[in-house]
């Protein structure tokens, strides 16, 4: 299986599906797209052509085809390479893993993604101490209801790693990018450590990546 990964080093959700390549041991060419340089390298006429939305991760198949949305790239990952499984077999136990995943790529991620941050500095012209408030109390609250989630570790959703760890660190590491206070969530930052050992983690961490600055 030959992939094309568009990918930014700082960006959680390209992070995912780096790690998810990566637990799947599926080799791929990775090809960068700043996020932020010549106001935003996304929206070249190129890139919309790949992803009509402009954003980025895309997964490029060797048929031509184009994935978009991490999650759904990962499933799709999941779909045609089985093992190892990023989701359990039992039907319960999937959906509290896609809970926590989900609690992090749609409710956490849309709030502080870049294009809504420049928006509400750009459009609604406020400054970054406000910004900062803005992105550390989204993420407060969710971890706060993912704290209170995790089952026994090492990892979010007990003895394997899961969809549910694969979205998690990347948004750990954004927390502490923006110095988000991690005292109260003892689970969450134990369950980082645990999945940073492993290497497909490890390769994955955006200070790893090619184009990191």
């Amino acid at each position: 299986m030959s992939v094309k990964l568009y990918s930014y080093f700082r960006s959680s959700a390209a992070y995912r599906v780096r790690i998810a390549l990566n637990l799947k041991g599926l080799p791929y060419e990775m090809v960068s797209i700043h996020l932020t340089k010549d106001g935003g390298r996304q929206r070249t006429p190129e890139f919309r052509a790949v992803n009509p939305q402009m954003r980025v991760p895309a997964l490029e198949l060797s048929s031509g085809e184009v994935l978009t949305q991490s999650l759904a790239i990962i499933e799709y990952l999941d779909d045609i390479h089985p093992e190892p499984p990023l989701l359990p077999a039992d039907a319960l136990e999937r959906a509290k893993v896609r809970a926590i995943a989900q609690m992090v790529a749609c409710d956490i991620h849309p709030l502080n993604n870049l294009v809504a941050l420049q928006y509400i500095k750009r459009q609604l012209k406020h400054e970054q101490p406000e910004i900062d408030t803005w992105y550390h109390h989204w993420v407060i609250e969710g971890f706060n209801a993912i704290e209170a989630m995790i089952a026994p570790g090492p990892y979010a959703c007990g003895a394997h790693v899961t969809l549910a760890d694969i979205c998690l660190v990347p948004q750990v590491f954004n927390a502490r990018r923006l110095k988000v206070p991690l005292d109260k969530f003892p689970k969450i930052v134990a369950v980082e450590a645990a999945c940073l050992k492993l290497p497909a983690f490890d390769k994955a961490r955006p200070e790893n990546q090619p184009d990191a600055e």
